[in-house]
């Protein structure tokens, strides 16, 4: 049975979260934002783009373009960058996926770098499991980004380990500026690192957010990026590092060791989920990620009539936010283990006919009733690739190795723990469910756009309403329009400040709980595009985060 939505009044809530606030400590009166380098939010070149959620990130990226290299090259020193820079989305502690489309071989896959369940991970060892499985060191799975970009690498890539890690192993080392949303981030996130190992590395004296502007250093981290670098990507999980993870373990009750490590996460190639949009072939991300929503939610869109697909009017905001939750509601009820999904019916979520019943479902309804990190980029040999990777929640598990300095993932949150038949019920070696959608979308038999963002469950919708608006925006234009996003339980966030202030009503009127956002809300995802059109490259870095775009100077 689908649940019925309760009439509500519209909740409204300030603009400002009252724990991102400024911390009275740190004056930031006159702080606006740190050099206008540091957000290039719209790019152009002939040859290649990337697109991530950190400045220094797109550096790394574009300079493997520059050495030669291709998109898988510039996707992996990207990734390795930003989980030294954006430390609180990412990193070596977490887990990545990949859509991946190889020009030399004319491939599309996708990489399913899911992290895994330690061996010894069953519902008994938690003692609090509503704490232990989202904070410290009972709550992290095998970490599976370190293998994921190593297999890419080898198998997509032109360049050497050693050579794509240099940026990152700079980085960490010389350090970078502390943007004002890592600040922000900390801060809020404080009082649970400082519960946590991970303090010393992410606090001020190991009690204090890094001003904003201040250079960050982790040399504990460079260490660690350069021992990977020389001595490869299995010293993570066999070698000297893996040894240090276990020791750091069992010192902490954490349920990794050895065994675990051994069996290393390397992905698996799966065929991507695909339908199309506007004449366009779309590919995303299959079980365990959260592709077949997208599809879905891109069919039922195709049915309306014109008048209600403009989603900057009232009736296109409120047909958007049915059909986000008509997607999630049926996302839940077809939660399908990736490992068997070809055997099930849930190909119905892709199917054409489906997406028809459902829109006319929406239109019968209302008419009788009135956060992850992502990058995209492409070479100009045709090769693309969206990455997302995680460490799950914000600073992940808050919990560190003193002699490794990344932070671990708090993945175990993301599994089931109550219905046994569940296909991501928590149990020994399982893979975690998940809602990244990593997509590329093609023109005839080349790429056109690769695109995707973080959020959470705000990934499709995102991703959703930037495919919608590119139909009559400028690629800019449609990934700084404002969002909004529609739970199971009928509650719309939005950036009200930025709509029609007739949307809240209509909203209202027909049964949603509308919460109001900040203006360009981190809480609505952060989408990264790169698209190709007339021999130019473009990119966008959305400007909810500290995003930026580039590409080598042609």
């Amino acid at each position: 049975m689908k649940p019925e939505l309760a009439q509500t009044k519209v909740r409204r809530r300030r603009a400002s979260p009252a724990d991102l606030q400024p911390d009275p400590e740190t004056d930031l009166t006159n702080f606006t934002r740190l050099p206008s380098h540091s957000a290039q939010r719209l790019a152009v070149s002939r040859s290649g783009m990337v697109s991530t959620a950190h400045y220094e990130a797109t550096a790394a990226g574009v300079a493997m373009l520059e050495a030669g290299g291709n998109a898988v090259d510039a996707a992996v020193a990207a990734a390795f960058a930003l989980g030294v820079c954006e430390p609180a989305a990412s990193g070596l502690g977490g887990q990545t996926m990949m859509l991946i489309h190889h020009a030399p071989s004319g491939s599309t896959m996708a990489l399913d770098g899911s992290s895994r369940a330690p061996n010894r991970a069953n519902r008994e060892v938690f003692r609090d499991l509503r704490i232990e499985r989202r904070r410290g060191y009972r709550a992290v799975t095998v970490p599976s980004t370190p293998a994921t970009l190593n297999y890419a690498l080898q198998h997509y890539g032109k360049l050497s380990l050693c050579q794509v890690l240099e940026p990152a192993c700079r980085l960490a080392e010389e350090g970078y500026q502390v943007s004002l949303l890592q600040y922000q981030l900390t801060r809020r996130e404080r009082k649970f690192l400082r519960l946590g190992t991970a303090a010393p590395f992410f606090l001020r004296e190991g009690s204090l957010p890094y001003r904003p502007g201040a250079v960050f250093r982790q040399p504990t981290l460079a260490k660690t990026l350069q021992r990977l670098a020389r001595q490869g990507v299995e010293e993570f999980y066999t070698g000297e590092i893996g040894r240090l993870i276990e020791e750091d373990m069992v010192r902490n009750q954490g349920l990794i060791r050895r065994d675990d490590l051994a069996q290393i996460p390397v992905p698996i190639e799966r065929r991507p989920v695909t339908g199309r949009f506007r004449g366009h072939r779309v590919f995303t991300m299959p079980p365990p990620g959260a592709g077949r929503t997208l599809i879905e939610m891109l069919n039922v869109y195709q049915q309306f009539p014109q008048e209600f697909t403009d989603l900057e009017t009232p009736r296109g905001a409120l047909y958007l936010a049915e059909t986000i939750r008509r997607a999630f509601l049926d996302r839940q009820d077809r939660p399908f283990d990736a490992n068997f999904y070809s055997q099930v019916s849930g190909t119905r979520m892709l199917s054409t006919d489906y997406g028809k019943l459902v829109a006319r479902q929406i239109r019968k309804r209302f008419s009788a009733r009135g956060e992850t990190t992502h990058l995209s980029a492409m070479d100009p040999e045709g090769s693309a690739v969206a990455l997302t990777q995680s460490i799950e929640r914000v600073y992940g598990a808050c919990s560190a190795t003193p002699e490794l300095g990344f932070l671990y993932n708090n993945y175990m949150s993301a599994f089931e723990y109550d219905d046994i038949s569940h296909p991501y019920y928590m149990r020994p070696n399982a893979a975690p469910w998940a809602s990244v959608a990593p997509t590329l979308v093609f023109r005839g038999k080349r790429p056109w756009l690769a695109i995707g963002s973080p959020g959470s469950e705000r990934i499709t919708p995102s991703i959703f309403q930037v495919l919608v608006r590119l139909g009559y925006l400028t690629p800019l234009a449609a990934v700084d329009a404002p969002r909004l996003y529609c739970s199971l339980d009928g509650v719309v966030s939005l950036e009200a400040s930025r709509m029609r202030n007739d949307i809240p009503d209509i909203l209202s009127r027909h049964g949603f709980q509308v919460n109001v956002r900040e203006p360009y809300s981190f809480y609505l995802g952060c989408v990264q595009l790169v698209l190709r059109e007339r021999g130019e490259f473009i990119g966008v870095a959305d400007p909810r985060r500290d995003g930026s775009a580039g590409g080598p100077k042609s």
